[in-house]
């Protein structure tokens, strides 16, 4: 696998448009992890110092969107279609379908996610 990645404008575009995330995301490995946040986020914090020990396990995206210019028109998408206002906000995916949803993960539980089959 390769590092943690950033979420490219296309990608979000993308999510935005057609209700999830393109196939150049999901189906970047056999396990995906997604990660939409913010940057002042004290558990997101906790959740970027442990990611990197994950890189070869999973494909792991993120984005820090309210850096973005159209900050406002992703956190809509984010509480309005994909149901959740809390970040960070996590999405999981094997062989590119969505199998989990869940906000702020510590390490353990992170780990544990990645071994499910």
């Amino acid at each position: 696998m390769s590092a943690i990645k950033a979420l490219t404008k296309d990608q979000l575009d993308a999510l935005l448009r057609e209700g999830d995330f393109p196939e150049s995301v999901r189906l970047a490995a056999p396990k995906v992890v997604v990660i939409m946040t913010q940057d002042w986020c004290g558990q997101w914090a906790d959740m970027a110092s442990y990611l990197p020990d994950f890189a070869d396990q999973a494909a792991i995206f993120t984005i820090e969107y309210n850096l973005l210019p159209d900050f406002e028109s992703i956190m809509k998408f984010k509480e309005d279609v994909l149901k959740n206002r809390q970040v960070p906000y996590l999405r999981y995916y094997q062989n590119g379908k969505l199998v989990l949803e869940r906000n702020w993960i510590p390490r353990a539980a992170f780990s544990d996610m990645l071994k499910r089959e």
